[in-house]
């Protein structure tokens, strides 16, 4: 029971461990944990997509697909130039004495091998939720963003990954909950204010 208390509070680190990409952006936000979090959303949805899929070990890559990050930290881009970071050695060393611990070291080395069809959804989840980030930033005028989303698209490997970059494109980001034709846009109609 002490590794997995142990375990409980280092993948909190993930809480505050930042997502570095944002800085060379030059605007947003978030930790790899919430980054995670939607993810394994994505994922779960892609995976019902896919009749071959496995849906729960889709969702479980996706859930702790950057577990290692909780001791190597988040490395964007420009960052893996010149730094190596060893993730294979960060999950076994996390994994170790944890019940569990061969399924995160399976899920691990399976999500980097990308060889079966759970990986690749977990693979697309990634790029999803980025795509997601970057869509929202470029609704709130980082043309920058624009550049990185082609970036990201180019990276995916499934066809419905394709299909839900196409979809994002083309929805405001603030479609969700900004219905322009609500009263409470547009006000009170004659009749409701009279009545």
């Amino acid at each position: 029971m002490d590794k997995i208390a142990n375990f409980f509070f280092e993948a909190g680190m993930l809480k505050k461990t930042p997502r570095t990409g944002y800085q060379f952006l030059g605007s947003g936000q978030e930790t790899v944990a919430e980054h995670s979090f939607r993810t394994t959303i994505i994922g779960y949805v892609l995976a019902l997509q896919e009749p071959e899929a496995d849906v729960k070990k889709t969702v479980l890559m996706c859930l702790f697909h950057d577990i290692h990050e909780a001791r190597t930290g988040d490395l964007n881009y420009v960052n893996k130039k010149y730094v190596k970071s060893d993730e294979h050695r960060a999950v076994k060393d996390l994994a170790k004495g944890l019940p569990f611990g061969e399924d995160l070291i399976s899920l691990s080395t399976e999500f980097n091998a990308c060889d079966t069809i759970e990986a690749l959804i977990t693979q697309d989840a990634d790029q999803l939720d980025l795509i997601v980030e970057l869509k929202e930033q470029l609704d709130l005028g980082n043309r920058y963003a624009k550049e990185w989303i082609k970036c990201s698209v180019k990276r995916l490997k499934t066809e419905n990954g394709r299909k839900m970059a196409q979809k994002i494109m083309e929805t405001d980001s603030s479609d969700w909950w900004f219905d322009k034709s609500t009263d409470w846009v547009n006000g009170p109609s004659y009749n409701e204010e009279n009545a």
